[in-house]
């Protein structure tokens, strides 16, 4: 009997598949649509994945062109490194790459200090920032992922850290960072050839970047993005021992089953005085049924510019997401057309 099941098992063509992971997310990065996941909204410790917050951040308050001189800070960082000395100078720019790169605490903490003033002004921007992105169960205590000697810790959930992904994955500079395979870096003392951490960009040819982490108490965390045939999927994995290739399992799962349709076009016509700003892309497979509902409001009293109805997408019989219907006054428009043509005209009469 078991020599049958055996046999059975080398002849059948199935694939069980299964995550290591204490917790997953598979994300649609166009619509923030979760495709699939476990123990999406468990707060867990996150390791150095702080540090895709720490970059955003970084970004957005400080001055990439600026000259950042080491101090006295990075004494205070320990585990991963890029090893800069007290009084080096390099732009904020470079220690980014090797923020990104390398993980480099010591990065982090100068990086903090030369942006805010001081780490813990910078962590407030850091807090902020997560606050506007919409990351509601998560919390930070420094910029590079380390437990503190008092027990707090930067925490979070694989949710929140692929919707940090989402909209870090915006930012021009930031692409740049994390899709940088590897970089050689002079400072004002020495150079640096950085090797990217995420093997993820160098093994797999579909990946766009990502952050890895690790500490004891957080085991390995690690948050990728790939891109295949116009379709960019998020994966961010907590304390999985097997994760790079897990990652690689999902996004050949997802671009081998789903494709990218556009759903709601911003340049149709929705009638007079109803403009659109933003096209919605959806991940789809075979069999998905996609409705659209447009629900307008009056105009009556409506500004330029103002909100009067959306357009819901209904994936399923459930609704997944909208894009807002925005007041234009075609008759103005037209008026305004006509005046410039007229004012053209005039000048070379």
């Amino acid at each position: 009997m078991k020599k049958l099941i055996f046999l059975i098992f080398l002849c059948c063509p199935f694939f069980v598949y299964g995550i290591s992971a204490s917790s997953y997310i598979v994300m649609d990065m166009d619509s923030g649509r979760v495709l699939e996941g476990s123990n999406t909204d468990k707060v867990s410790l996150i390791a150095s994945t702080t540090k895709i917050l720490t970059a955003i951040t970084a970004i957005e308050y400080g001055d990439l062109e600026s000259v950042v001189r080491i101090n006295q800070d990075v004494l205070k960082a320990y585990g991963s490194g890029i090893y800069v000395q007290v009084g080096e100078e390099l732009t904020l720019d470079d220690l980014l790459y090797g923020l990104m790169l390398r993980s480099g605490n010591d990065a982090a903490l100068a990086i903090a200090s030369h942006v805010a003033g001081s780490t813990s002004s910078f962590v407030y921007l850091m807090n902020e920032t997560a606050k506007n992105i919409g990351m509601d169960d998560s919390s930070f205590v420094n910029p590079s992922g380390l437990e503190e000697n008092d027990g707090s810790a930067n925490m979070s959930t694989v949710y929140d850290m692929a919707k940090l992904t989402q909209y870090a994955m915006q930012n021009e500079d930031y692409r740049r960072y994390v899709s940088t395979k590897e970089i050689t870096i002079k400072s004002s003392m020495k150079t640096y050839k950085w090797l990217n951490k995420n093997k993820l960009l160098r093994n797999y040819e579909y990946c766009t970047g990502g952050k890895t982490g690790f500490t004891e108490k957080a085991r390995r965390t690690l948050v990728t993005t790939a891109s295949k045939n116009d379709m960019s999927l998020i994966v961010v994995t907590f304390n999985d021992g097997n994760d790079f290739a897990d990652h690689e399992d999902l996004y050949e799962k997802y671009f081998n089953e789903y494709e990218r349709v556009k759903v709601i076009d911003k340049e149709e016509d929705y009638g007079e005085d109803y403009k659109l700003r933003n096209d919605f892309y959806l991940v789809k497979k075979d069999g998905d049924k996609i409705e659209t509902k447009v629900n307008k409001l009056s105009t009556k009293d409506a500004v330029d510019g103002s909100v009067v109805g959306n357009i819901e997408v209904i994936l399923n019989g459930e609704v997944i997401g909208k894009r807002n219907l925005y007041y234009e006054k075609a008759s103005v428009q037209q008026n305004k057309s006509f005046l410039s043509k007229l004012l053209d005209f005039l000048k070379f009469w």
